[in-house]
């Protein structure tokens, strides 16, 4: 009876160990002899994706020079150590050839400043690059070469784009020319800070195909060879994540770039922030949608035009604003110069304001989105001990001297140096107004803050917890 199970069992082993080597057979002849799709790609590209080499001159002081007003130390210097000398810098980066009369995308942090650019082809043919329109709001530039009939790049659909369709890119990470990597787009509509001013640029796309210094301004590609963004960043601190701007963002403007040399924006003039259904519930509103009003720009369109703090703008000439991002679309559609309807939400009813936009003449800061009751916060009468310690613009409200971690205040972001100017609307001039505000809200509520930081004001939710004994 056991020979019989073994050899039965056998037989079974055999049928098995014939099925799986048929599957892997027929997966493998599934498979197609070539797959070198990268390969032919990036052969295709390559001759349109160029260097950029830039040279700028700085001022270099010497640490001696302060030695040279003085008679006495200028005579033992003068003619040996120069007082002040020019240095070159050297800065590196990527573009690649959207027209072929000799017309090339990069970053504006690439060129910025340069006196000197060289743009160096896959075949090793150099030109005089000049910078003929760049954009800092984007980080977009456009490079023109004296040359014709060059290879180019299709410029492809960013808004298409798949969350996990293949990319390549292609650049110069450390002066390495024309280095290939490969990855997934890990993500869209990012916004992110770069730089040293903290300038937020908003909608990147993610992606985790290495990214090095050097590959800026060089091509995201789609498996079309289509150029789907232009690398621009990388987070220092993190491994895989790497950033593009969205190539439809570069097309939007690029007409304005050839021909202006920059970028024309209509400017309203207000600071806004999103609305949370706890801050929708204090302005009255149902639902949380409509660019909330923080502040005003002295002498802005908007203040000319009455919109005041506090408004939440719901339509622009007919459009619905349910955010930052819609609302900010919708005005940079317009040029300087064009009247449009706003509608917006003020003390429960709906009012149109009409309101000349200007243009936009440099970057406006963007504010980031950040007893019986506990808020976590301490605050005080506003001193002269008071200012000087944290800068203080204000002459009336409360200051936060103190913040208690993992409080409310401390999760939405607020610390010391801001000053409360209202509380749920009302206005606080001194210590007296805020503990007469505070007596009237129970724990559990969402008290809403008007903070001033830096001379520019946000509104602030927070929920009023029960005081810890």
């Amino acid at each position: 009876m056991w020979i019989k199970k073994t050899k039965l069992l056998s037989f079974w082993t055999v049928i098995l160990l014939v099925s799986l080597v048929g599957g892997v057979a027929s997966a493998v002849s599934a498979i197609p002899e070539t797959t070198n799709i990268v390969a032919d790609i990036v052969e295709k590209v390559s001759p349109a994706v160029v260097n950029i080499d830039t040279l700028k001159m700085a001022t270099y002081r010497s640490p001696l020079a302060p030695f040279f007003s003085d008679p006495f130390f200028r005579r033992f210097f003068e003619g040996i150590v120069p007082e002040e000398r020019q240095v070159p810098i050297k800065g590196l980066g990527t573009g690649f050839v959207f027209r072929s009369d000799g017309y090339i995308l990069t970053n504006e942090h690439v060129v910025s400043g340069a006196d000197e650019i060289k743009v160096t082809f896959l075949d090793g043919r150099e030109f005089e690059g000049k910078v003929i329109g760049s954009d800092t709001l984007t980080d977009i530039a456009v490079v023109k070469i004296e040359a014709q009939g060059l290879p180019t790049i299709s410029l492809g659909d960013s808004d298409a784009a798949r969350v996990g369709e293949w990319i390549i890119a292609i650049g110069n990470p450390y002066g390495l020319s024309h280095t290939v990597t490969v990855g997934v787009l890990s993500a869209k509509g990012r916004p992110i800070a770069a730089g040293d001013s903290g300038q937020e640029y908003e909608n990147f796309l993610q992606t985790d195909a290495a990214i090095n210094p050097g590959n800026s301004g060089g091509p995201l590609l789609n498996l079309e060879g289509e150029a789907i963004g232009i690398n621009t960043a990388i987070l220092p601190y993190a491994q895989g994540i790497g950033f593009a701007i969205p190539i439809n963002m570069a097309k939007s403007i690029l007409d304005q770039l050839i021909t202006e040399g920059r970028v024309i924006r209509a400017w309203l003039g207000v600071v806004i922030q999103n609305l949370t259904p706890e801050m929708a519930e204090k302005f009255g509103l149902k639902e949380a949608e409509g660019a909330l009003v923080a502040d005003i720009s002295p002498d802005s369109p908007a203040e000319k035009a009455g919109i005041k703090r506090g408004d939440v703008i719901l339509k622009v000439d007919g459009i619905e604003t349910p955010d930052i991002k819609t609302l900010q679309q919708t005005i940079r559609s317009h040029r300087p110069g064009d009247v449009v309807d706003v509608e917006i939400w003020r003390d429960g009813k709906v009012i149109t304001l009409k309101v000349t936009l200007a243009e936009l003449e440099e970057s406006i800061s963007v504010l980031p989105v950040t007893e019986k009751i506990d808020l976590g916060l301490e605050v005080g009468e506003i001193t002269p001990d008071l200012v000087d310690r944290y800068a203080l613009r204000e002459k009336s409200g409360v200051v936060i001297v103190g913040i208690k971690a993992g409080g409310p205040a401390d999760d939405a972001g607020l610390r010391p140096g801001d000053v409360i100017l209202e509380v749920n609307r009302e206005e606080i001039k001194n210590l007296k107004d805020w503990e007469a505000a505070i007596s009237e809200i129970e724990p559990g509520e969402t008290v809403l803050l008007l903070i001033s930081r830096a001379g520019q004001t946000y509104f602030v939710p927070l929920k009023a917890e029960e005081p810890q004994s």
